[in-house]
């Protein structure tokens, strides 16, 4: 059995501090040659969850790994190096990394050449780290977000002294620049923007595995930017844990709502940002998006509670109030605008009438959609030391009640679709029947219909026939 090799581990105490300085590095990955000797003939595939962020760190890692001349196998099973990039905001995605991780003790058993690798936030998490050292003897590479751009180092320590090897770093020293990226689409692009998270809500743990919050410069965002225009991508969307902290750190007046103007002005068709922390969602934001056509008229802007109790105790910076003047202002600046929501239902001792303010804000915002989620403890985390009344049973049961609820504010706004005709990304054929195509309107609506696979990649005009709540049925309009 191979040596473990212990190079770093995370420490939350060091993950929690925010007094650490960072650099930007532009110089080129370099390949050693040991891996590119591994490489030749070899697969790699590389199985994500969790967030935006985790996406683009995949098309970082595949980027690296056909650097290195390993090609994208069409199955994990086929692949010769596996790499399995976690999450870790719910507890429930991390038992299916655990499941995904067990199924491939067969795969290595099968080849012992085999590379295995897991990565991601569940990892910056050290009691994750000794259980998968101790429970699974097959994983060969366990490191961090704050590492990614070594991972061609960290497979020649694999490959040469035949070890398991631990990378994870508590932080990030630097900002790297000139990453090689393989996107995961021709058309739709997620931008980094900048990273980390300084917020601390007390029941979220990506303030610990994601970092201090960092900016990327407005030049390199940018030249990004254009090299996707330019490239014929359609959307392109802005990407941070918080986009209105963005410029902060630069202490010289950038802010985010200037970084949009700059990116729409680009001219792609359409642009995107996620996510927005309601605490600093400026008037300068709402009318850099009124003004540019191309920035989508659609807001996701969690409010996680209506309860002020409740949001005073999640650490959330807003009230109840303040919130639902910042939607007012924003549809009284952005009319027609869209807004989506992340709810969290049964955090800890939340009353059944604290609970009732939360639908209450669903019925005063109408929500266009929302992700809701059960109260999940993650370790480390000042909500996760609360003791808590309130049982498994009663917050499945307000999370029914809270669905129902969002059920009958969307339906309307679906309904209203129904004769009218859209723009529509087409995305490819739809997951549920493959006779039709999906894709999404500019204010995130799914829509199916009818056309040809040549469309994928276009935006195209779609009339409404029929709403399904979470997704409409459409007819191409020939122009």
């Amino acid at each position: 059995m191979a040596k473990i090799l212990v190079e770093s581990t995370p420490d939350l105490s060091k993950a929690r501090d925010r007094r650490m300085t960072f650099a930007y590095n532009y110089d080129e990955i370099v390949i050693p040659q040991s891996v590119l000797e591994y490489a030749k003939g070899r697969t790699y595939f590389i199985h994500t969850s969790g967030c935006q962020a985790n996406y683009v760190d995949e098309e970082n890692m595949s980027g690296m790994l056909e650097k290195a001349g390993l090609t994208k196998a069409s199955e994990i099973e086929k692949a010769d190096v596996i790499i399995l990039n976690t999450c870790a905001v719910r507890e429930n995605a991390e038992q299916k990394v655990f499941g995904q991780i067990g199924n491939l003790k067969a795969i290595k058993q099968a080849d012992k050449t085999k590379l295995i690798a897991v990565c991601g936030c569940m990892v910056q998490q050290k009691h994750i780290i000794d259980f998968v050292l101790d429970k699974y003897k097959h994983v060969d590479l366990i490191f961090g977000t704050h590492n990614i751009q070594e991972l061609p180092q960290m497979m020649a320590e694999v490959i040469e002294k035949n070890v398991r090897l631990v990378n994870v770093k508590s932080s990030s020293e630097e900002i790297k620049e000139n990453l090689p990226n393989k996107r995961l689409s021709s058309y739709k692009a997620f931008v980094n923007i900048a990273y980390g998270c300084d917020k601390f809500c007390t029941y979220c743990i990506v303030p610990y595995t994601r970092g201090k919050e960092r900016s990327r410069k407005m030049e390199d965002i940018l030249k990004e930017c254009l090299d996707l225009k330019n490239k014929g991508y359609k959307e392109i969307t802005l990407l941070g844990q918080n986009v209105n902290s963005y410029g902060k750190d630069f202490k010289d007046g950038t802010t985010f709502a200037k970084l949009l103007g700059k990116v729409a002005e680009l001219g792609i068709p359409r642009v995107r940002f996620l996510t927005s922390h309601p605490w600093d969602f400026s008037i300068e934001l709402i009318d850099t998006i009124a003004k540019y056509d191309n920035i989508c008229k659609y807001i996701h802007l969690p409010v996680q509670s209506g309860s002020t109790e409740v949001l005073k105790l999640m650490n959330r910076k807003y009230t109840a109030e303040t919130y639902k003047e910042l939607v007012d202002t924003i549809r009284k600046r952005i009319p027609g605008v869209a807004l989506s929501t992340d709810i969290i239902v049964g955090f800890p001792n939340e009353t059944y009438e604290q609970f009732l303010e939360t639908v209450e804000m669903v019925k005063y915002v109408k929500y266009e959609s929302a992700f809701t989620f059960i109260y999940s403890p993650r370790k480390g985390t000042p909500a996760a030391a609360i003791e808590d009344n309130v049982t498994p049973k009663e917050k499945s049961k307000r999370f029914q009640e809270l669905v129902k609820e969002l059920e009958k504010v969307i339906k309307p706004s679906s309904d209203a679709m129904i004769g009218k005709t859209y723009d529509v990304l087409v995305d490819g054929p739809s997951e549920k029947n493959p006779e039709f195509l999906s894709g999404y309107t500019e204010k995130n609506k799914l829509v199916h219909f009818k056309g040809d696979i040549s469309l994928v990649g276009e935006i195209v005009k779609v009339k409404i026939n029929e709403s399904h709540l979470y997704s409409l049925i459409g007819e191409l309009v020939n122009e």
